[in-house]
C-alpha cells in the first residue's frame, strides 16, 4: 500500500493512476475505496470531509452465493 497523502493533493491522482490500483479515502471515521474522479464525489452520509487518501491493490472481485430456489408452498 501507498504512504498517506493529505487530501489537499487529492487532483494529483490523476498523475498516480495505474492498472489495478484504486484509492483508498478516509476522513479518519470513514472510508471509500474509488478511482481517481477529481472533484471526488462523497458518500451523502459522510458528516467530515476526508482528510487523506493512499493508492491500494485493487481487491479482486468474488463471487456471492447462489440465490436458494423457492419454497413451493
Amino acid at each position: 500500500m501507498g504512504e498517506w497523502i493529505d487530501f489537499e493533493r487529492w487532483p494529483d491522482c490523476t498523475s498516480m493512476q495505474r492498472p489495478g490500483i484504486v484509492f483508498e479515502v478516509t476522513n479518519g471515521e470513514q472510508t471509500l475505496f474509488t478511482s481517481c474522479i477529481v472533484p471526488l464525489p462523497l458518500p451523502f452520509d459522510w458528516e467530515a470531509q476526508p482528510r487523506r487518501f493512499r493508492a491500494v491493490p485493487q481487491r479482486e472481485p468474488r463471487h456471492s452465493s447462489p440465490i436458494p430456489k423457492p419454497i413451493d408452498p
